[in-house]
Formats: C-alpha cells, structure tokens, sequence
C-alpha cells in the first residue's frame, strides 16, 4: 500500500512538472490565459493529492482529465475555429499580416558587392564593425564604424511589430574607399564568419546620401530595397509608391488596397455564423453537403443491417449442432476481423482494380463484363458496402452467437412439437429475444460508420469525383472524407469550414448517443 502511495505521489509530481513547464513555454510564448489555467490545473492537482478531505475526488480526477483533454477541449477548438476564417489563405495573426506588409520592398534592380570589416575588440567592449562596397558602375562606397544589435547577433530575430520604425535611419554610405591605414588594421570575415552574423545583418540598414536603402540580398551582396509600405495607425498603411491608402477589412481577414483588392497574406478573424451560413445558405456548399449527407445516412443505415443479417446467418448456422467441424468455420469467419482494416482495404483495393484486379479477371472470363468500380457512382457505392460489411459482420457473428446462446432450447423444442420451421423460428424467437440487446450495440454501429473516414480513404479516396460542384467531392464520400477533403487536400485548405461541418457530425452522433442512452436505459428500467 505503501509502494502504491509513493507511486502516486511520484505521477503527481511529474504532472505537476510537466504543467509548470508547459506554463514556462506559455509565458514565453505571451499566452498568459492558457498559462494561468495550466497553473491552476498544477495546483489542483496538488491540493488533491494531499488534501484528506478531497481524497475521494483523487481517484475520479484521472477520469475528468482524460475527458476534458481528449474531449472537450478538442471539441471546444474545433467549435472556436468554425466561427473564423481560418484557412491555408487566413493562417496568420493581424499583427504578423501586417508585419509582413511592411516588410515587403520594392527594387530597382540595383546591387553593390560587400566586405564586412571587423575592429580590434577591447575585452568587455562590443564588436565595432565597418562595410565596404563595390557598385555594378565601380563606384567604392564604405561605411562608419557601427555595432550590430545584439539581439540579433545570437540570432534571435526581433519580432516586427505595428508600426515599428528603423533605429537612426540606417548606417550611412560615403562615397570612396576607406583609407589605406585604416583598412589595413581591420579584419576581413570570410564565409564563415558572415554565416555566424547573417541574422544580424540581414536587419542591416544601409543609406546612401540619395535617400536609396540597401540591404542583404545574400551573404556578399546588398541591393537597393525601398519599403512598400508605411503604418498609419492600426487599421490603415499607406503605399509609398502612389500614396494611396490601405485599409483592413476585418470581416474579411484581409488588407484592402484603394481599389478594394485584397492583399496577401490574409489573417485570422471572427466571422460568426458565418460558415454554417455558407453550409445551408450557399447553393455551391449545400448541395454536395445534401449528397454527402444522403449517402453518409444510407451507408451507415445498409451497412449496419447488411453486417446485422450477415452476421446472424452466420451464427445461427454455426449454432446447428449437426453442423461439422464448427471450430474450424469459426475461426474461418472470424478472420476478417483479425486483420487490421488498413491491410484488408488496400488488398480489397487491388482486388477491385478495374484493369489489373482479380475480380474484373473472373467477371471478363466468365461474361466478358469488366465493371468500372473507381468510375461508376452506383458501382463504386455497391463496392464501399460489400468491403465494409465483409469487414464488419464478424464483430455481429461474435455477438449473436452469444446472445443465441442466452435463448432456451425449450422454446425451439416445443416449436418444433408445433410443427414451425426455420424462418417461423427466426422471425418469432431469434429476432425477438435478441432484438433489445443487440439495439444499443446496432446504435453504436451506426454512429461508427456515419465516421468511417479509414474505409473511403484507404479505398476509393472519394471517387468519382463529381464534376458539377465548386468544392472537392465525390460519390462515395461520407461527412468524415468530406470534411478531410475540405480541410486538408482541396478547395484552399479551408480549416474553418471543415470545422463547421465536424461540429455538425458531432451534433449528429451526439445525438444518437443519447437517444441511446435515453431510450435503451429507460426500457431497461422499464423491464426491471
């Protein structure tokens, strides 16, 4: 007991290490919110440990974790990211947009070589350093002496922020070399050198007497780089090359240009209701999400009861006692279930292949037909259904032979007095007496197809796409595939949307969770 104790409060410990780290990394990263939650958690855990009076709630504790870590907060992120306008074109903050905005430049084309010089450093001083250039024209320019920022020295770039001046207007230029005396007492950096100090002087500002600004455009040259833009405020810049101003439109998540054109990169905004509006509003999504939802019902509904009744028969005939060798079907009907599904859908995969598979083989031997299965709708859907219920009627064998076992053999017996055969057997004893336990467990096979994104991406990967809608879909995506598709392969990556439509799956399999629980446990009372 002792042992189990000391095993505890070493897990409490290391949590509460993890968490004080993870609210380190937090703070560093200006998530002060998240950070302060992570340290209450830190302190919760700690108060539970060694609390007496709190002791029951230690060992429920654990649970509530795992549901808040591996439930809500995913799901509460995913609902937060359905009101946004999160996607591959909107990934970045405002202030990062902008930041980009500014630094954007625009060339002439020009360009000089460069030579960083280094002076003699005094112990305890900072490093003085001076350049010298060579335009395309011949034209020596060298510098004064500067020193580089530190920050940027070890290589930690600073962060560019709204509104973000240049210190002192840049290093500036004079025209000639540097005197022979002088250039003689500095040290020359070669590539590697350079290499160590490239973060530093890429923030490097150079100006000549012309007002022209150069920078690093790579490790021995500069060229001239005006910026494009300057801030105004916080929702305007202005284009140096015209005047014109730019204004951030942030129901949109974009900078707007004076003729309204949108600017890249976008950035991240709230938009409401936005994306459901888009789901049930906008003809171009509504549509193939009608499809997508019409088949994700139909396939769930055939699924379940094609692996239901496939399953039974199975059970029923190996429960035929005259039946020989039952062991060794058994075992033979139980394979499908024992291999992983992502090893049988790529072989059902070649199987169905319609140049090469072995199936189109037989069917062009026999009656010279080869099916196109990854190109036909309604052959494509008639394959997702005959893999998937070849997958999944062992896991119904397994459970009616059980409750087939539960059935007493008197009520077959005096059946058979009365002289009913096998389908009166069936439809008047099997079905009614294994109906009510094996309900909840068909719910739940429902609610796993309705989110069987493993089969149609590893099998069809959606195919055939349609051709008549705006965004990715084919005839066999369900809501899962759909919302993957959307998310991560096609139509610009739009996480957001993607987001909204999990959120509507969720509502959905919430749904028949419930009326799960609702109806099974209440006529389950109902019976006690």
């Amino acid at each position: 007991m002792r042992a189990l104790t000391w095993g505890l409060h070493g897990l409490t410990l290391a949590a509460v290490l993890g968490l004080l780290f993870l609210c380190q990394q937090l703070l560093r990263a200006h998530e002060s919110l998240w950070a302060m939650a992570l340290l209450g958690a830190a302190g919760l855990v700690v108060l539970l440990q060694f609390s007496r009076r709190l002791q029951a709630w230690r060992y429920v504790m654990p649970g509530l974790l795992a549901v808040l870590i591996f439930i809500v907060l995913p799901m509460g992120f995913t609902l937060g990211i359905g009101f946004t306008n999160y996607s591959s074109a909107h990934l970045l903050s405002f202030e990062r947009a902008t930041g980009v905005l500014l630094q954007r430049t625009d060339s002439e084309g020009l360009g000089m070589d460069l030579l960083v010089l280094r002076a003699p450093q005094d112990s305890g001083a900072a490093a003085s350093y001076r350049v010298q250039l060579m335009s395309d024209d011949a034209q020596p320019w060298h510098s004064e002496a500067f020193v580089l920022p530190e920050a940027t020295v070890t290589g930690a770039l600073p962060s560019a922020s709204m509104g973000a001046t240049e210190p002192a207007a840049g290093v500036p230029l004079v025209a000639g070399e540097l005197p022979g005396g002088l250039a003689s007492s500095l040290e020359r950096l070669d590539g590697r050198a350079l290499v160590a100090l490239l973060p530093a002087l890429q923030s490097l500002v150079l100006r000549t007497p012309d007002g022209r600004r150069w920078q690093l455009s790579s490790l021995h040259r500069v060229s001239d780089q005006q910026p494009r833009y300057a801030p105004v405020d916080a929702n305007h810049l202005t284009d140096l090359r015209d005047g014109t101003l730019l204004r951030a439109d942030h129901e949109a998540g974009v900078w707007r240009d004076a003729a309204g054109r949108a600017l890249e990169p976008g950035f991240r905004t709230v938009v409401g209701w936005d994306n459901y509006v888009r789901i049930f509003g906008d003809r171009q999504f509504l549509e193939p999400f009608g499809r997508v939802f019409a088949w994700t019902v139909s396939f769930a509904t055939l699924n379940t009861l094609l692996t239901f009744a496939l399953g039974l028969f199975f059970a029923v005939a190996l429960s035929w006692p005259a039946l020989k060798g039952r062991s060794a079907y058994r075992i033979a009907l139980f394979l499908p279930y024992a291999v992983p599904a992502f090893i049988s859908i790529p072989v059902f995969r070649g199987l169905f292949n319609e140049n090469l598979g072995e199936i189109n083989l037989v069917l062009d031997l026999l009656f010279g037909v080869r099916p196109g299965w990854f190109s036909d709708a309604t052959l494509a859907r008639a394959m997702v259904l005959t893999v998937n219920t070849w997958l999944g009627y062992p896991y119904m064998m397994i459970l009616a032979m059980g409750l087939l076992k539960a059935i007493p053999e008197d009520l077959y017996e005096a059946s058979a007095l009365a002289g009913a055969g096998p389908l009166t057997n069936l439809f008047r004893i099997t079905l009614p007496l294994i109906a009510r336990p094996m309900a909840p467990l068909l719910v739940a096979s429902f609610a796993a197809n309705f989110n069987n994104l493993t089969l149609i991406a590893l099998l069809t990967e959606g195919a055939p796409d349609y051709l008549d809608t705006v965004v990715p879909v084919g005839a066999t995506d369900l809501l899962a595939s759909y919302t993957y598709r959307i998310a991560f392969n096609d139509g610009g990556q739009n996480y957001a949307l993607a987001c909204a439509i999990s959120s509507l799956v969720f509502v959905i399999v919430a749904l028949l969770a419930y009326v799960n629980l609702r109806f099974f446990g209440s006529a389950k009372s109902a019976r006690r």
